[in-house]
C-alpha cells in the first residue's frame, strides 16, 4: 500500500449518521490522546453488532483515557440508525459507506469470491457468505462458533445475573439461568451464543434496513489504533466471520495492553 493508513483515513470523507452530513471521518479527534478506527463490514453481519456491543462495555474507560472513536460501517444511513438505536452506540461515532470502497482502499480481506455463471452480485454475495459460515474462506470461524456454545472460562461473564435477554423463538432469559450451565464469573456456555441468536433475530426482522445491498456480505473489517503521534499503536485484519478480534475471549483488551 502507498499511503499509510492513517494518510488514507484523515483524507476520507463518509456520510455521518447524526445529522447525514458527508464529513471527514476523524474530524473532531486532532486533540485525542489517541484514535480508535473501527472499519466494521455489513452493519447487519454478526461481527458488526457484537463489536459494537464490545465497544460499549468498554466505552466510560476509553473517555477517560482521552481515546477518540470513529467506526464506518457498510450500509446507508437508514442502516447506520436501525444499528446505532439496537446497540446503542453513538451516531456521533458512525459513518457509513454503501459499496465499502474505503475497505478495499486500505485492502482488507473481502471474504471468499466465487462467481458462478448466471448469478448476480448479490446472490453470489449469499453463496459465498454461506461458504464462509462453513468454514470455508474464513479461518477460524467454526472454532469461534463453537466457542459460543461451549463457553470460555478466560472470558468474563456476558450477561448480569438480573438482565433479562429477549431472544426468540427461546422464552425470555434471566442472566441468572446461565449458572446451571456452569456457574458465574466467566462466559458460561450457550452465553454467548444466545447472543447471537439475539443479533440474529434483530437483523432478520430488519433485513433491508440493515443490508440494503447484500452484494457486500463477505466483506471483512478492520481495528486500528493510533497513538498521540498518529503511529499505528495496533491493527487487527479480520481474516473471516467472527474473527474481528485477536483476542476472543476479551475483544478490548489491546486498549487497555496499549495505555500509554
Amino acid at each position: 500500500m502507498s499511503s499509510s493508513v492513517y494518510e488514507i483515513l484523515s483524507q476520507t470523507q463518509r456520510q455521518r449518521v447524526s445529522d447525514g452530513a458527508i464529513a471527514p471521518i476523524l474530524k473532531g479527534s486532532e486533540s485525542a490522546n489517541r484514535i480508535l478506527v473501527l472499519l466494521w463490514s455489513q452493519l447487519g453481519d454478526f461481527d458488526s453488532l457484537e463489536y459494537a456491543w464490545w465497544v460499549q462495555r468498554e466505552i466510560e474507560y476509553m473517555q477517560t483515557q482521552g481515546i477518540s472513536i470513529c467506526a464506518v460501517g457498510i450500509g446507508d444511513r437508514n442502516s447506520g440508525q436501525s444499528f446505532c438505536n439496537y446497540t446503542g452506540f453513538k451516531q456521533e461515532y458512525l459513518y457509513v459507506d454503501p459499496t465499502g470502497a474505503l475497505h478495499r482502499e486500505i485492502e482488507l480481506y473481502a471474504g471468499l469470491s466465487l462467481k458462478l455463471p448466471g448469478f448476480s452480485a448479490a446472490q453470489n454475495a449469499w453463496l459465498n457468505l454461506l461458504l464462509m459460515c462453513a468454514g470455508i474462506g474464513s479461518p477460524g470461524t467454526l472454532a469461534e462458533v463453537l466457542r459460543g456454545y461451549r463457553g470460555d472460562r478466560l472470558a468474563p461473564q456476558l450477561i448480569g445475573d438480573e438482565e433479562v435477554i429477549r431472544a426468540a423463538p427461546l422464552p425470555p432469559l434471566k442472566g441468572s439461568f446461565f449458572k446451571f450451565a456452569g456457574g458465574s464469573g466467566f462466559q458460561r456456555p450457550f452465553e454467548l451464543a444466545t447472543l447471537r441468536l439475539r443479533n440474529m433475530v434483530e437483523v432478520l426482522s430488519h433485513w433491508h434496513s440493515y443490508v440494503p445491498d447484500a452484494a457486500y456480505l463477505t466483506q471483512r473489517g478492520a481495528t486500528f489504533l493510533f497513538d498521540e503521534q498518529r503511529e499505528l499503536l495496533y491493527e487487527h485484519r479480520d481474516r473471516g466471520i467472527l474473527g474481528f478480534a485477536a483476542n476472543p475471549s476479551d475483544p478490548m483488551s489491546f486498549i487497555r495492553e496499549r495505555n500509554t
